[in-house]
C-alpha cells in the first residue's frame, strides 16, 4: 500500500481548499443556511461545473472523472472543513452509487451524466430514522425491517397497470425538500410476502409533497417527505432484489466520506481555536502559554489525526470491501469523537464568546451532534464492528 496522495490528488483538495475560503467563509454560511433549499446555488455550481465533485467518483461512460472513493473522501474533507452546505453528500454519496450498482441502462443513461454535471441533485430516501441500520453501519437488518411500510408506517408500494404507486412519509431525508431527484425504499408484496424495493421519484410527481424541517445542524438541511399515491419507476428492473445489499455495501462508501468531512471540520475548529489561544491574553501572557491549556490542545490534536488517518484508510479499503468492510463505521467513529472531542474545546477556551450561539464552534458541535444522531451513535458504530469481527465471542473463549 502505497499511502502517498497522487498529484492530481493533491490538486483537489488545493483547488476546492482555495474555492472554499473565498466563497464559503462564516457569513456567506449562515446566509446559505438561511435560504429555501438550505444552500448557496452558485457555489454548488461551481463545485459541480468546473471542479466536478458530484462526477468524481463515477465513471468516464457515466459523464464522471473516473475517480475512486478517496478522490471523494479528499472533496468532503474540505467541504467538512468548511461545513460547506451542499447536496454533495446527499446527491454523489448516498444517491449516485446506487444509481451506478442498481439502474438499468436507460437509468444510468438518463441520470448519471446530469447529476456528474451537477444538473441533477438526488437524495436517499429511508423511512424512519432507521438511515444508519439501512447503511449496515449500526446493525444489519438484511429482512428490511427498519423500513416500516403498511400499518408499521413508512412508505408502502403498490404496482398498478401503469407502473408503479407508493404512500407513505419519511422523515429525516437530507436534501429532500430540495432535491430533484429521490430514491425512496419502500415495501411491497404485502405481510407475508413482504421485502423491500428501491424507487425512483421524480421532483413534479403527482402526490409528492416536500417540507423542509427544522434540524439540529442547519448545515445538514432535510426534509420530510410525503408520499400520496405518487408514481414512481422501480429501480433495477430485474436487479430490484439486490437493493439491500446495495444499501449495506453503500454503507462503508458513506461512512468513508463522513469520516473524511468530520475530520476536516475537527481539524479546523482546532486550528482556529490555537489560533485563538495564541492571542488571548489573560494575567499578562497568551492563554495557550499554560501548560494545562497545551495539554488540551495536544489530545485533541492526537485525536483529530488519528481521525484523519482513519478516514484516509477507510477510503482506500471501500474500493475494494475484502481489505476491510468494517473500516468505515470505525473510521465514522473515530471522527465523530474528534469533531466533538475539538468543538467543545473550541467553545470552552473561546471563554465567553465561545459560549453565544452566534459564535462558529457551535456550528462544528452541531455538525457533530447531528451526525451521531443520524449516522451513529459513536458507541454503536463501534459495537457492530466488534460484533461483525466476532470480538466478544474470542475473548469469551
Amino acid at each position: 500500500m502505497d499511502a502517498r496522495f497522487t498529484d492530481e490528488q493533491d490538486e483537489i483538495r488545493r483547488t476546492l481548499r482555495d474555492l472554499l475560503d473565498k466563497r464559503c467563509g462564516p457569513e456567506e454560511l449562515r446566509a446559505a443556511v438561511d435560504t429555501p433549499a438550505g444552500h448557496d446555488r452558485a457555489l454548488w455550481s461551481a463545485l459541480a461545473g468546473p471542479l466536478g465533485l458530484p462526477g468524481l467518483a463515477l465513471p468516464e461512460t457515466c459523464g464522471g472523472v473516473g475517480g475512486t472513493v478517496t478522490e471523494l473522501a479528499l472533496a468532503c474533507e474540505e467541504t467538512g472543513r468548511a461545513l460547506a452546505p451542499t447536496p454533495l453528500l446527499a446527491t454523489a454519496v448516498l444517491a449516485a452509487p446506487l444509481l451506478l450498482a442498481l439502474g438499468t441502462g436507460a437509468q444510468r443513461t438518463g441520470l448519471l451524466p446530469r447529476i456528474a454535471s451537477g444538473g441533477l441533485t438526488a437524495a436517499l430516501a429511508i423511512p424512519g430514522p432507521a438511515l444508519a441500520t439501512a447503511l449496515a453501519l449500526t446493525g444489519h437488518d438484511r429482512q428490511g425491517e427498519w423500513a416500516g411500510g403498511g400499518r408499521a408506517g413508512g412508505v408502502q408500494a403498490r404496482r398498478t397497470e401503469g407502473g408503479w404507486q407508493l404512500y407513505g412519509q419519511v422523515d429525516q431525508v437530507l436534501d429532500g425538500h430540495s432535491a430533484q431527484l429521490l430514491v425512496v425504499a419502500a415495501h411491497t408484496g404485502g405481510f407475508a410476502r413482504s421485502r423491500v424495493l428501491l424507487f425512483l421519484v421524480r421532483e413534479d410527481a403527482a402526490g409528492l409533497t416536500r417540507v423542509r424541517q427544522t434540524a439540529l445542524d442547519a448545515t445538514r438541511p432535510q426534509g420530510r417527505v410525503q408520499l400520496r399515491y405518487t408514481p414512481a419507476e422501480l429501480l433495477g428492473g430485474d436487479a430490484a432484489d439486490a437493493g439491500l445489499p446495495a444499501l449495506a455495501r453503500l454503507g462503508s462508501t458513506a461512512a468513508a466520506c463522513l469520516a473524511a468531512e468530520a475530520a476536516g471540520a475537527a481539524g479546523r475548529v482546532l486550528e482556529r481555536t490555537v489560533a485563538y489561544v495564541a492571542q488571548r491574553e489573560q494575567f499578562g501572557r497568551p492563554v495557550g502559554s499554560f501548560q494545562a491549556v497545551k495539554h488540551r490542545l495536544a489530545d485533541a490534536y492526537v485525536q483529530v489525526q488519528a481521525a484523519r488517518s482513519a478516514a484516509y484508510y477507510a477510503a482506500w479499503a471501500a474500493a475494494a470491501p475484502a481489505r476491510g468492510e468494517r473500516a468505515g463505521g470505525l473510521a465514522l467513529a473515530q471522527a465523530l469523537e474528534a469533531l466533538r472531542r475539538a468543538a467543545a474545546e473550541g467553545i470552552q477556551l473561546h471563554g465567553g464568546i465561545g459560549f453565544t450561539w452566534e459564535h462558529e464552534a457551535h456550528l462544528y458541535f452541531k455538525r457533530a451532534a447531528g451526525d451521531e444522531l443520524l449516522f451513529g451513535p459513536v458507541h454503536r458504530l463501534r459495537a457492530h464492528a466488534a460484533d461483525a469481527a466476532h470480538v466478544f465471542e474470542e475473548a469469551g473463549r
